[in-house]
């Protein structure tokens, strides 16, 4: 029997093979017109995820953009100063001044206390991020360090005469400005940007990362501070780490020195947690923390955007925790007046100096000469030593 037998011959129709089986008595028309609708609803189909994708990247991406609030006054108020402020002396080093308000105005800070018009730096840290990103050296400057603050622009317009004062007088004074320009003419070191966080913006960040774990080696019960801890590795929610970052009399042996010792081990618990790959690398969790971090700020116009900030901390990723340091500017009691702080010379311009012109530095917890830096030993290190800890340091061991 013929091959062909039972197969219609050539220019046929097929019509007697059955409706809908086309001209191939296998199907092999119809299959394929219906692969090709399949692959136009199926291109359909991706095209409408990737463009749901893309739109709701894109209203996530305004949204988180809005969040910041940017500092035009601030930013007006340096620029006529500008011939004034000191010039950046290494390329790509990039010095921010990081502000944390004791503004009693707004959503949920009036529990903190009474609103009386003005708000003080309550902390006050100058972060250098070294050229290439080999380093971040975050650097406590004191509130009650007496210092000249410069004549500044009010916030009802008028201008304050310069004055000899407290660090934190100058933000009460003429704001973030007035801070930077202070902070300018105390170091010599030009602020390349500044960022103000208030209360409520700490606390809703710590929050949106289901708190910070931290170590304590003692008890804690500060009726001032609202806080009752146990000693051990406890974790910290939002309202916890504010009253453990700001109480002061009940805490230590009460000076801002050692409350600003527990800021940086507190700061350097919450780099860490951020920069776990649990938080970075789990976009349920990542948005939150963006979302409260972005709404938290206000900042000079240029960082004043996803993109601004993406930028300035890129790099940041990097860099290994041992090479995060925190320390505070050697300091001590003011000759006129014990509860208030002056420099400590000439180990605070060391310190600035190395700053100005992105040199190494070195942290230990032990404090050097009247708490300033103690100088390398011959051979074991080409950079001075000061107070302070690291992103790698553990409280537990």
């Amino acid at each position: 029997m013929s091959d062909t037998a039972g197969i219609p011959p050539s220019g046929r129709t097929g019509r007697a093979l059955g409706p809908g089986l086309g001209v191939s008595a296998s199907g092999v028309g119809l299959i394929r017109r219906r692969r090709r609708r399949w692959i136009r609803v199926g291109t359909l189909g991706v095209t409408a995820v990737v463009a749901a994708a893309v739109g709701t990247a894109s209203a996530i991406y305004a949204k988180l953009d809005g969040n910041i609030t940017p500092d035009e006054a601030a930013a007006a108020e340096l620029a006529r100063y500008e011939k004034e402020r000191p010039t950046s002396l290494v390329r790509d080093a990039r010095n921010i001044l990081v502000i944390g308000s004791d503004s009693r105005s707004g959503a949920g800070n009036g529990r903190y206390g009474r609103d009386p018009g003005t708000e003080r730096s309550d902390t006050t840290i100058l972060l250098h991020l070294s050229a290439g990103r080999r380093s971040a050296t975050a650097v406590s400057i004191p509130r009650d360090l007496m210092v000249d603050v410069p004549a500044c622009l009010r916030r009802d317009g008028s201008r304050a005469e310069p004055m000899f004062a407290m660090f934190n007088h100058a933000f009460e004074s003429g704001g973030s400005a007035c801070t930077v320009r202070t902070l300018e003419q105390l170091t010599g070191i030009r602020v390349d940007h500044h960022m103000v966080v208030d209360f409520t913006g700490f606390k809703a960040m710590v929050d949106a990362l289901n708190g910070v774990q931290i170590c304590l080696k003692q008890a804690i019960h500060d009726k001032a501070a609202r806080l009752h801890l146990p000693a051990g590795t406890v974790t910290l929610n939002g309202e916890q780490a504010l009253g453990y970052v700001r109480a002061r009399k009940s805490l230590g042996d009460g000076s801002d020195t050692d409350r600003m010792d527990r800021q940086q081990r507190f700061l350097a618990a919450l780099v860490n947690k951020v920069r776990s790959n649990d938080v970075l690398l789990n976009p349920a969790k990542l948005y939150p923390v963006l979302d409260a971090a972005t709404s938290a700020l206000t900042t000079d116009p240029e960082l004043a955007t996803l993109r601004g900030l993406y930028q300035l901390v890129r790099g940041m990723r990097d860099i290994p925790t041992e090479r995060v340091q925190f320390l505070t500017v050697p300091r001590e009691s003011y000759v006129y007046n014990a509860n208030r702080d002056q420099l400590v010379e000439p180990e605070a311009e060391r310190l600035f100096e190395r700053l100005r012109t992105d040199r190494p530095v070195e942290v230990a917890p032990r404090p050097g000469p009247r708490d300033g830096s103690e100088e390398p030993a011959a051979g074991v290190s080409p950079a001075p030593t000061f107070r302070g800890n690291t992103a790698a340091d553990d409280d537990c061991r």
